[in-house]
């Protein structure tokens, strides 16, 4: 099966005759960026799905064979995907080597929060936030670098539509000022509100609208609570007046509902990934569903 596999990649050559750019990128953030700056110049396929764990995706042999005929791979960086490295040892491709112009790391330019909190690395594979939290696109402000970054990219790749993809950027750029005006408006009443989250996603996203994340039930990304860390998380719930839980489709509901039940806190659900719920169909309706969330889980607490 394996050689079956590694014929059908040797056979899927890299190839552009002036069509649409074949653009893989690692998540549907991305992918829904890469649309928006490239338009009908380029083709876009996302290999995690919206509401997989992003850290642990099991490729499928046609999406390698997809990356191996791409004109460029976008991901998110850091140890977001440390699936990848497997991955492009499979597709055994040196375009997608960091330097390469078929090869894009978004991160490279973005401020990153916890960048100085010590983590232990995994020997397992564990995403711990080694290098700075990696949820960086759930801050909207940070949609300017990531589509300067892929716009560089793609008119390295196409220069004759590098104007097509500058004027598509500047669209997307205008609804997202007015978008930003109208999310910010709503969160004003919230503003300095103290929450606790369930997975260590959503401090870009409390650090652009305002909101104090107190705590995350997870004590290190990705490990467990223990009996004992969720009791003292509890009391500090308690005792800091938190009245909101932020929690993600894929958290542990039986621990949600417990930390919820005991704390006396609401919980909301939001959406991390484009695609992850039917309203979350791109990038600015992603925050526009999140948002609605917030605020009505916001005003009935309180």
């Amino acid at each position: 099966m394996l050689r079956a596999l590694s014929l059908v990649l040797l056979a899927a050559a890299p190839a552009w005759g002036g069509g649409p750019l074949s653009v893989v990128t690692t998540t549907t953030d991305l992918k829904a960026l890469v649309e928006a700056v490239g338009g009908d110049r380029v083709q876009v396929d996302a290999l995690a799905p919206p509401l997989a764990d992003p850290h642990a995706v099991e490729v499928k042999p046609g999406q390698l064979v997809k990356l191996k005929a791409a004109a460029l791979l976008v991901r998110i960086g850091l140890d977001h995907e440390p699936w990848l490295t497997r991955v492009l040892r499979s597709v055994s491709d040196p375009r997608f080597a960091p330097g390469s112009p078929h090869y894009l790391d978004t991160a490279k330019g973005i401020q990153l929060l916890q960048a100085e909190t010590p983590r232990v690395r995994s020997e397992r594979g564990v995403h711990v936030h080694s290098f700075g939290n990696t949820h960086y696109w759930l801050d909207p402000e940070n949609a300017r670098p990531i589509t300067a970054a892929i716009l560089d990219a793609l008119a390295r790749l196409a220069p004759a539509d590098r104007a097509h993809f500058e004027a598509n950027r500047k669209r997307f750029l205008a609804q997202l000022d007015a978008a930003l005006r109208r999310w910010s408006q709503a969160m004003a009443p919230y503003r300095s509100v103290r929450v606790v989250v369930v997975h260590e996603t959503w401090p870009y996203f409390a650090d652009r609208f305002g909101l104090t994340v107190v705590a995350a039930v997870e004590p290190t990304p990705g490990v467990p609570p223990s009996p004992a860390y969720l009791a003292s998380l509890i009391q500090k719930m308690k005792e800091a007046g938190v009245k909101l839980l932020i929690a993600e489709p894929s958290a542990n509901a039986s621990v949600v509902s417990q930390v919820a039940a005991r704390s006396g806190a609401r919980v909301v659900t939001l959406i991390p990934s484009v695609g992850g719920d039917p309203e979350a169909r791109d990038y600015l309706a992603l925050f526009d569903l999140n948002i609605k969330r917030l605020t009505e889980a916001l005003t009935a607490a309180r």
